[in-house]
């Protein structure tokens, strides 16, 4: 069942307000030149590093040791994403080239 265009504007104008609300709320809520609370610094230090281990479990729940191909594909790709993270210091490129060798792995190599 198509949705209307009243309702698709409709949606995208929700999206949008949303979007742009969690965007400019922290400027609102921390003008230039006010300081920033110890708790929202903490967190700052702290969220990114627990999302990205909440990504690799999540990403890894589901592979089995003990079928075939035995975790190698994911492996592989979690170590070069690591070694590449650690010699350039880059998430973009350690991520989409984690991602590449991942899909090449698990399409032509273990099939």
């Amino acid at each position: 069942m198509p949705l209307s265009i009243g309702k698709s504007l409709m949606i995208i104008a929700v999206v949008s307000v949303v979007t742009f609300s969690t965007r400019v709320i922290p400027f609102l809520l921390f003008p230039k030149g006010k300081e920033i609370p110890p708790l929202v610094k903490y967190l700052g230090a702290v969220l990114p590093p627990a999302v990205i281990g909440m990504l690799v479990i999540y990403c890894l729940k589901s592979v089995n040791l003990f079928v075939w191909p035995h975790a190698a594909p994911e492996l592989i790709a979690g170590l070069a994403v690591v070694a590449l993270h650690i010699w350039k210091r880059n998430n973009l490129l350690s991520i989409g080239v984690g991602t590449v060798l991942y899909m090449f792995l698990i399409q032509q190599v273990f099939v």
